[in-house]
């Protein structure tokens, strides 16, 4: 029994650890050459600043009085900048947001296993192909986009971590602090030959990184007064830092800007899903290269990729991983830089997916996108460039950069069909082997079976040993990793060790049959419907209210019912209770604690009963009992006591109190021992009546 747990353990880290080969493989690829427009660029210098957490509505609609959020950007929007909403994937957190917004990719999901907080690869980004970077902001963020990279050209300026307090008092002090700085340094840059020269070069990149309005979403909650009054300090920062600038550049017109969001936030403060209000982010952007408003009676952009429209204005190579299309609508520029700025755009699609399919060594390319297909693309292109056919030739473009896109997904996604089938099979045949054991160990099937032993054939051993030569054969000829050598080859001895208990299947087998039909396709039925109801309930929470209100009948079907009425009718009320919070919504506008504070009392009074009747109980009375129902009350006490006193301390911005802080390290503990314990009262749940079925049909 202690191997068979072992081997379980085993079997189960293994195909846990398959989860990041099939899923979280990272979309880099290496050994590319930069890419680059050869005309000049309208801007010499781009100004990045990116509002972390600020969600799309809150920047564009009017406030109580009618009157804009944010003036200077509305102003901006009006009179000298194009507009839009830019949308994030998912994981909608602060360093995937800014992966995508500068290096031009989705997130290398390999990340997840660092906490989203730097990269495991590097890769190439806007910040690193510019001249120079100065950036100001969070250290979470700023570092990852300087670590690793050669040269001395990029410099961070951030505040400590320690700053980021979701409690502290004021917290718009996290993007005063980056606007004061910046204003510092370019008065230091008047005094300072040297870096007076570099900030006058060519291809440099400002990066302001602002991240109190995320903090004061967290603290406070979007629609808070807080988070809206640091919008419009954001605003007025802005404002000062572009007056700066253009004051500081003599009014050059060389400069471009950018203002956007890295992910939005829920009304409840949190971020990291899918849900429209984290997805949905603001977009302006003005200055050099790009186009005034217009009023139109209707227009129609696609998703703005703001990575290489970045590039594209100062004049840097495109980053080497970036899947993203320019969008020639925003530039305002000759037809020639538009039609050339996509050319290279196209080509450098077409190099990332020839540098994927070298190293991916896949036996089956991608039909839709051949080389020599690549190849009249890019040669019609360019004759059209040539005629000065500039629409047809970004036209042609787009339709080679989208077909790349679709091949990249292809040979990104090329082994998870095949390992995911190699994952379930092993699953399936460790399930089933784990149910033959239990099958053989606790019943009757074996009685009446001769206990001759047969001689072995070597049949069975014999095809299994070839099968997983062709299965490695295979994988060498793919020049695949270690890792699917194990993942493709550990169903065979798990699935030849199920075989071997062929007389146990078949006596299984005869079993069911001589079962009678009707009960038997109930059983499966509950079972079935039971696993389908758990499943939806991922998608669809009301399920839940489902499942909960047939356990409310549960009593009616069984004995229970006429043996137990009192305590029968206490299960159909707590079912009934539970099955109404699933159709609740998920999340509010505001927290009541009120609410919280009444689910603990009505716990504590349910305990008190119980701890009332323990004592009536004229039995053997336990004493350790009777101390585990006071310590839980007294748990329930402690609890409520935090919850309230750090409610307190956040809405007086006071921060979080250090001893609420050890209090919460230790439930976490605390919590994650009870749910072991879970797991095994759940693993009873499920497996129980299926025991108890198995226990009626074979055991006398």
């Amino acid at each position: 029994m202690l191997l068979f747990f072992i081997l379980g353990l085993l079997v189960h880290f293994v195909f846990f650890g398959s989860i990041f080969d099939i899923y979280f493989t990272s979309p880099l690829v290496h050994g590319m050459t930069p890419q680059f427009t050869p005309l000049p660029p309208p801007a010499k210098r781009l100004v990045l600043f990116v509002a972390d957490g600020l969600r799309a509505d809150t920047l564009y609609e009017l406030d109580e009085n009618g009157n804009p959020r944010a003036p200077f950007i509305r102003n901006i929007i009006m009179h000298e900048g194009s507009w839009g909403i830019s949308h994030t994937r998912v994981p909608t957190e602060s360093r995937p947001g800014h992966v995508a917004l500068i290096a031009g990719f989705y997130e290398d999901v390999s990340a997840v296993a660092k906490g989203w907080k730097e990269n495991p690869v590097g890769f190439d980004s806007l910040v690193n192909e510019s001249k120079y970077t100065w950036s100001w902001g969070s250290p979470d963020i700023l570092t990852m986009f300087a670590k690793g990279v050669g040269g001395d050209h990029i410099y961070t300026y951030s505040y400590d971590a320690e700053s980021e307090d979701f409690g502290a008092h004021d917290v718009t002090k996290l993007d005063t602090w980056v606007f004061d700085n910046v204003k510092e340094f370019f008065h230091a840059a008047r005094n300072n030959r040297s870096l007076f020269s570099k900030v006058n070069e060519e291809k440099i990149v400002f990066f302001l990184h602002l991240l109190g309005i995320d903090t004061n979403g967290h603290a406070h909650r979007p629609t808070s007064r807080e988070y809206k009054d640091n919008v419009k300090v954001v605003d007025d920062g802005i404002k000062e830092i572009v007056s700066m600038l253009e004051h500081f550049y003599g009014n050059d017109g060389k400069t471009a800007f950018i203002f956007t969001s890295d992910h939005g936030m829920t009304d409840w403060g949190f971020h990291g899903a899918g849900h429209p209000s984290e997805t949905l982010t603001p977009f302006v952007t003005w200055g050099a290269g790009i186009k005034y408003p217009q009023k139109v009676s209707a227009q129609k952009f696609d998703d703005a990729d703001v990575a290489p429209l970045m590039a594209s204005l100062i004049g840097v190579p495109f980053p080497l991983n970036s899947v993203g299309i320019l969008p020639v609508d925003y530039l305002n520029n000759t037809d020639l830089f538009k039609a050339e700025s996509m050319f290279t755009n196209a080509i450098k699609r077409k190099k990332i997916i020839e540098m994927r399919k070298h190293f991916k060594h896949n036996l089956f390319f991608f039909r839709l996108l051949s080389e020599s297909k690549q190849l009249n693309i890019l040669r019609k292109a360019r004759s059209y460039i040539k005629q000065r056919k500039y629409d047809e030739a970004v036209s042609l473009c787009k339709e080679l950069i989208h077909l790349a896109l679709k091949g990249l997904s292809y040979y990104h996604t090329y082994d998870r069909f095949f390992l995911g089938i190699n994952v379930v099979l092993g699953f399936v045949g460790w399930t089933s082997y784990a149910a033959l054991l239990i099958i053989k160990s606790h019943s009757n099937l074996t009685r009446g079976v001769s206990k001759e032993v047969k001689k072995p054939s070597h049949l069975l051993p014999c095809s299994f040993i070839a099968i997983g030569v062709l299965v490695a054969f295979f994988l060498l000829i793919q020049d695949c990793p270690w890792t699917y050598y194990v993942y493709c080859l550990l169903p065979m001895p798990i699935w030849y060790a199920v075989l071997r208990e062929f007389q146990v299947i078949q006596d299984f087998v005869i079993s069911l049959l001589t079962f009678p039909p009707s009960q038997l396709a109930g059983y499966l039925f509950v079972f079935t419907l039971g696993i389908e109801v758990l499943v939806l309930s991922f998608f669809y929470r009301y399920m839940l209210t489902a499942g909960l209100t047939a356990f409310a009948c549960w009593p009616f079907i069984t004995q229970l019912w006429t043996r137990a009425k009192s305590i029968s009718l206490s299960w159909i009320f707590f079912s009934l209770l539970l099955a109404v919070f699933p159709l609740m919504p998920v999340v509010g506008r505001k927290p009541d604690i009120f609410l919280v504070m009444g689910a603990g009392l009505l716990v504590l009074l349910l305990s008190l009963s119980v701890v009332t009747s323990l004592i009536k109980r004229k039995d053997h009375f336990i004493n350790e009992e009777l101390l585990l129902h006071l310590f839980q009350m007294l748990s329930i006490v402690l609890s409520m006591c935090v919850v309230y006193t750090t409610h307190d301390s956040l809405r007086k911005k006071q921060g979080l109190p250090l001893f609420n802080q050890i209090i919460s390290w230790i439930t976490l503990g605390k919590r994650a021992i009870k749910l072991n314990k879970l797991m095994l009262l759940y693993q009873v749940i499920i497996f129980g009546p299926l025991l108890s079925f198995l226990k009626k049909l074979f055991i006398n």
